[in-house]
C-alpha cells in the first residue's frame, strides 16, 4: 500500500509518501519558525496563509521525491486534527481536492496517533505499551493495548510541557521556539534554583506546569526588583530538571501499574536531548522508543504511518465525512 498523507496541524507544511507502513520514498517538511520568530509564537492567521502559499508546491515536491505518479497512490491521508482550525482546513482541502481528482480514497488521522505511530518508521511496536505525549500542546500518558487501541492514562490540568519551556524562554529573553534553546543552556548550567515539582497525586497520572512557570516567572521578576543576576544557564537546567523529575517518575509509575512491554516518547519534545538522556537511564527495565528528531517534530510522514495501521483496523467505510468515520467513498457525494 502506498500512502500520500498532509500534515498542515500548526506551522508545518508537510508532504509524504509511504509504502507498507515504514518505506518513506518522500517526506517534504516546510517549517515556518522563521517567519514565527519575530512575534514570539505562532500566529494562526500568518501560517494558515503560508499553508496555502506553499501547499502545491510541497505536494510536487512530494511526488518527485518518490518518482511516482498520482495514479500509483493507493490511499490519501491528512491530519483532521487537533490544531489550529485555518491549517488544518488548507491540508484537508488539499488532500481532497487531490483524492477526488485522481479518485483515491481518503482517510482522516489524529495528530495525536501520528506522533505516537512516529516510532514505527524505524522500530517495532510491541504490545502493551505506553506513550508519554510530550509536545508544545499536549502532554499525555496512554497505555496501548495493541494497534489502535489506546486509553488515555493521563493528561496537564493546565500548561502542556512544550508550552510552559516557551513561556520560560520568553521570561529569560530567549527566542522562539523556547524548548530547544532552553535544552541547549540547561546542558551547560547546574540545578542551583529551588524551584517546585508538580506530583499532583501520586497514585494518578495527570500533569500540571502552570505552577512551576509561574515559579520562574517570579523568581526572575524578583532577581530584577532586587538587583540581581539571573544565571541563565542554571535557571535553564533548574527547569529542565523539575520537569523532567515529574516526565520520568510518572512514566516509571505508569509502565510498572500496567507492566508495559515498551515506553515510547514521542512528540515535539521528544526531541530534548535532556529527556532522551534521562529517560533510558532512569527506566532500564523497559524498552524505550524515541523517533529520531525529524520524526518528532509535525511532519506527515507520521501521519501516513498512523494512517497505515488505521487502515487495516478499520476498513474502508460506505459513507465518510472528514471528522467522522474514516474513508471517503466518492461514489457516494
Amino acid at each position: 500500500m502506498i500512502i500520500l498523507a498532509v500534515e498542515t496541524s500548526c506551522d508545518e507544511t508537510s508532504v509524504a509518501i509511504l509504502k507498507d507502513g515504514k518505506d518513506v520514498r518522500a517526506h517534504i517538511v516546510l517549517s515556518q519558525i522563521d517567519i514565527h520568530q519575530t512575534y514570539g509564537g505562532v500566529v494562526p492567521e500568518i501560517a494558515s496563509r503560508n499553508h496555502v502559499a506553499h501547499m502545491t508546491k510541497v505536494f510536487d515536491q512530494a511526488l518527485v521525491q518518490a518518482d511516482i505518479k498520482p495514479e500509483a497512490i493507493d490511499l490519501v491521508a491528512v491530519t483532521k486534527g487537533p490544531g489550529l482550525i485555518g491549517s488544518l482546513l488548507v491540508g484537508i482541502n488539499a488532500a481532497t481536492a487531490f483524492a477526488f481528482a485522481h479518485q483515491k480514497p481518503l482517510i482522516g488521522v489524529n495528530h495525536l496517533i501520528g506522533h505516537i505511530y512516529a516510532v514505527s518508521l524505524e522500530h517495532e511496536m510491541t504490545f502493551p505499551a505506553l506513550a508519554l505525549l510530550v509536545s508544545g500542546g499536549h502532554t499525555e500518558l496512554l497505555y496501548l493495548k495493541g494497534h489502535m487501541d489506546f486509553h488515555m492514562l493521563g493528561t496537564t490540568l493546565d500548561d502542556a510541557v512544550g508550552e510552559a519551556y516557551d513561556k520560560v524562554a520568553r521570561t529569560l529573553g530567549l527566542s522562539y521556539p523556547g524548548g530547544p534553546i532552553v535544552d541547549k543552556l540547561a546542558a551547560q548550567g547546574k540545578d542551583t534554583y529551588d524551584l517546585p515539582r508538580s506530583y499532583l497525586d501520586r497514585s494518578a497520572y495527570n500533569f500540571s506546569f502552570s505552577g512551576l512557570k509561574s515559579a520562574v516567572i517570579n523568581t526572575v521578576h524578583h532577581a530584577r526588583q532586587r538587583g540581581e543576576e539571573i544565571r541563565i544557564n542554571d535557571m535553564c537546567a533548574s527547569f529542565q530538571t523539575s520537569v523532567l523529575d515529574v516526565l520520568i517518575e510518572k512514566t516509571r509509575q505508569a509502565a510498572q501499574a500496567y507492566d508495559v512491554k515498551q515506553i515510547i516518547v514521542s512528540g515535539g519534545v521528544a526531541a530534548n536531548r535532556g529527556l532522551r538522556q534521562r529517560i533510558v537511564k532512569e527506566i532500564p527495565d523497559r524498552e524505550i522508543l524515541i523517533p529520531s528528531m525529524q520524526y518528532c517534530t509535525d511532519n506527515a510522514a507520521m501521519i501516513a504511518a498512523a494512517a497505515h495501521y488505521q487502515f487495516l483496523h478499520e476498513g474502508p467505510h460506505p459513507d465518510y465525512v472528514l471528522g467522522g468515520q474514516s474513508i471517503i467513498n466518492f461514489e457516494t457525494i
